[in-house]
């Protein structure tokens, strides 16, 4: 059997984009790093409790560049990716490791909206599929009546 690395996560981000959470790499491509606040309810004896975790995500390429004028602070936004792990020895010689989402679609989903904000208003968060223009097809007309040729 095969493993599933497999996440998909609804937060807040927790902090606009910066010169160092946006950049290229040396072959050109773009990446952002965002951090997200997700909230949990859980009850607790006879109350409902709120837990916030705390997850670091990475976008590449053209997704990353596409939102990066939508990828503020207090943004709700859809992630689904895959876990990563990190290694690596810090100054002292200990072994550190961190695990984080790399994104493989994200979606908008609206959020706090910030009147200073400089993005623009609509984001594109949702493209409807191709309209169908084949009228042999259709089963319902625009206004919701049904043909009267149905043969059942």
């Amino acid at each position: 059997m095969t493993n599933l690395n497999h996440v998909d996560v609804i937060g807040n981000i927790t902090r606009d984009l910066d010169e160092q959470s946006f950049a290229y790499t040396s072959s050109g491509t773009a990446r952002a790093n965002i951090s997200i606040a997700v909230n949990r309810s859980r009850k607790q004896g006879d109350e409902w409790v709120d837990e916030v975790s705390y997850f670091d995500v990475t976008i590449w390429g053209k997704t990353a560049e596409n939102l990066k004028p939508y990828l503020q602070k207090g943004k709700k936004i859809a992630v689904s990716g895959y876990l990563k792990q990190d290694r690596w020895k810090d100054n002292n010689g200990n072994n550190r490791s961190r695990v984080s989402i790399v994104a493989e679609s994200v979606e908008l989903c609206g959020g706090r909206e910030s009147s200073e904000s400089s993005a623009p208003n609509s984001a594109p968060s949702f493209v409807p599929a191709a309209q169908n223009t084949d009228s042999g097809n259709v089963m319902y007309s625009e206004n919701g009546e049904f043909p009267e040729d149905i043969p059942f």
